[in-house]
């Protein structure tokens, strides 16, 4: 009896491009580290590079393939490519590269990062520079830093927002469980991703149920489990996430809109009107040092906890409604800690 053939799923393009990009970065960072001023030899190259001795042989195979003129240096031990040979020039200038090297600092913060496309960027870029440029951005990297974000904790989300991301670009549906604070037991959704967006401190997903007419708002750390489908995703050609969101305070919208007027103390104003809080903000200063800031907002919940955080040195002046509910929660601060 003739055995029978094991079928092997066929890897995703998604996988498979990522598998591409990591390697191609790790090709590149060779190049970079021997177009450098120190001395890189194999073994040196595969512990900067954490892979294997046989792996850099292999990429400077490559290299040399790409018509890359290195050459091992008997005295010094060590690879050089040919002096005076680069890529052809990037036409970027100082402040644009000063760009880059912010958002790859930016891009890997903790909390933030997602995904590892922003370093292999830059990495290549610097591969295409003059020695001068490309120590321009090691520098810029030293001095620029990104710190205490206060962000949702993202670190075990990389793989579903890689997924979410890939599912946008490719246009495919996305399936998962969800965990809502609101439900007893995560659930089970399908979902038309129509975008992903930071906001209010945390990476959020917009997309339409598959059995509803109307978008949601989704925390990505609240995924279980998520999964790119085959069927094409429908997203509206006119979808706009600022009309989405409207003049809600933060990702969730109410269905009542709110004149909000805030008049917020002497020590305080200084501080409040150094942010710009919200698109509808106004802010009028007062001869006694005082500041009143003025919003439309889409719903009171959000702003309510913003509100509380200034507990004694903001006065709600209007509407009514968020006054009640500032004094709601304060006598219930009271009460339990009374206990």
């Amino acid at each position: 009896m003739a055995k029978k053939k094991t079928v092997r799923p066929a890897r995703r393009d998604a996988e498979r491009r990522l598998r591409q990009t990591d390697r191609l970065s790790r090709v590149l960072r060779v190049l970079q580290l021997i177009q450098g001023r120190g001395r890189w030899n194999a073994a040196g190259i595969a512990a900067e590079l954490e892979c294997s001795e046989r792996t850099v042989f292999r990429d400077l195979q490559v290299l040399e393939m790409a018509g890359i003129p290195w050459v091992f240096e008997e005295v010094a031990q060590c690879y050089r490519v040919r002096p005076g040979w680069q890529f052809p020039v990037m036409n970027l200038t100082d402040d644009e590269l000063l760009g880059q090297v912010t958002a790859t600092v930016i891009a890997g913060a903790k909390g933030l990062r997602v995904g590892t496309g922003s370093r292999p960027a830059t990495s290549k870029m610097a591969a295409t520079l003059s020695a001068e440029r490309q120590q321009l951005l090691e520098d810029a990297e030293q001095l620029v830093s990104v710190l205490d974000l206060k962000l949702a904790d993202h670190s075990r989300s990389n793989e579903i927002i890689r997924t979410i991301q890939w599912a946008l670009l490719d246009n495919k549906q996305l399936s998962g469980q969800y965990g809502s604070p609101y439900q007893e037991s995560p659930v089970r959704v399908t979902l038309h991703p129509y975008r992903l967006c930071l906001a209010q401190q945390a990476w959020y997903l917009v997309a339409r149920p598959v059995d509803e007419v109307r978008p949601k708002t989704y925390r990505v750390t609240r995924f279980k489990s998520l999964r790119a489908l085959g069927a094409i995703a429908d997203v509206p050609d006119q979808f706009d996430l600022k009309g989405y969101f409207g003049n809600a305070w933060g990702v969730f919208r109410g269905a009542d809109t709110f004149d909000v007027e805030l008049l917020f103390s002497k020590d305080a104003a200084p501080l409040v009107t150094e942010t710009v809080w919200h698109s509808t903000q106004q802010v009028k200063q007062h001869a006694d040092g005082t500041a009143t800031l003025t919003f439309q907002v889409d719903g009171l919940e959000e702003i309510l906890w913003w509100v509380l955080g200034w507990s004694g040195r903001v006065k709600v002046i209007a509407p009514r409604q968020l006054k009640e509910l500032v004094i709601g929660q304060l006598k219930q601060a009271i009460s339990m800690n009374q206990k």
